[in-house]
């Protein structure tokens, strides 16, 4: 096993994405607990034009992936690793894909019986020409993490975003449309063949109404409460949606299913799963695994071991 032994590991950090500089932090504390795990680590930046070239002379026995959003987390990176026959962690080429085309993942959920947010992919274009359903609703990027480019319509707006319009808008054309689903937002992390860690509750401290980017990694931005002050029937129905969500679409290593939930209503809503969570000194998943007794550096050392397990 690759994480058993002191070995040479390659962290991949940073990237071509809207989520780099939530990469650089999360690359930079997981290469930090690989140091002090007695590995041999080297850092590596995708947005460099001779990473490749780097890997490749590096001799790693794995990757450790910490990249976000488009190329790290979408299946790309992911097929570039296969290619060169390197172990590396969290999910594969399918699962990573699957997971970020939020309509893909959707129906991979429907299919499961998992409880969703009923919406629609459109035309960015075409989703600003007039409301496309009801306010309350949310759009939102079809294939971007951390909250990019994520816009929630209120009652009374007299019209859509006016940011679907913007010329300069680098986020895709397809958004996925969806009901807004009032009440508390939960996550839960998800360890391949451990299951559900905890349910996390997460409140909104920053300027914001709602868990954008700033809520998400600005330093006071928002407080986690884990686990979740809910009633324990719903904690279970949360962790059991989560682990099936992370077997439907062939995750490995460590997911977060977010959620949202309506007490008043009894209802809850899987809104996407994460399969590359951040790993900063904010971010959900080391919180969760420090409440079931891990450490940050037993986190890393357990997806480091994982990378073993054939794609």
């Amino acid at each position: 096993m690759v994480g058993a032994r002191m070995a040479r590991v390659a962290v991949l950090l940073g990237g071509l994405s809207p989520e780099r500089s939530v990469s650089l932090s999360s690359g930079a504390g997981c290469a930090a607990a690989l140091g002090r795990l007695g590995h041999e680590v080297c850092k590596i930046d995708p947005q460099d034009p001779d990473w490749i070239e780097r890997l490749r002379a590096a001799r790693v026995d794995a990757v450790f992936n910490a990249l976000h959003g488009e190329w790290g987390e979408d299946g790309r990176v992911q097929g570039v690793l296969d290619y060169l026959k390197l172990a590396y962690t969290h999910s594969g080429v399918l699962a990573s894909a699957l997971a970020m085309d939020k309509d893909k993942s959707k129906a991979i959920f429907a299919q499961a019986g998992l409880p969703l947010a009923n919406g629609k992919l459109m035309q960015r274009l075409e989703a600003a020409r007039a409301h496309p359903m009801p306010a309350p609703y949310v759009v939102k990027p079809n294939a971007q993490g951390s909250s990019v480019g994520v816009f929630i319509v209120r009652e009374g707006a007299n019209r859509p975003p006016e940011q679907l319009l913007d010329p300069d808008w680098t986020f895709g054309e397809e958004v996925l449309v969806e009901e807004f689903i009032d009440g508390k937002e939960l996550t839960v992390a998800v360890m391949h063949g451990r299951g559900a860690l905890a349910v996390t509750e997460i409140f909104i401290t920053s300027d914001g109404d709602w868990y954008d980017f700033d809520a998400k990694y600005a330093e006071g931005g928002s407080r986690h409460v884990v686990p979740a002050e809910i009633p324990q029937a719903i904690t279970e129905k949360l962790m059991r949606a989560a682990a099936a969500a992370h077997t439907a679409l062939g995750c490995r290593g460590v997911t977060r299913a977010d959620f949202r939930y309506d007490p008043k209503r009894d209802r809850i809503a899987l809104l996407e799963v994460n399969t590359q969570p951040g790993m900063t000194p904010t971010s959900l998943v080391p919180e969760q695994a420090a409440h079931v007794g891990m450490s940050y550096d037993a986190l890393v050392a357990w997806i480091l071991e994982d990378a073993s397990w054939p794609r």
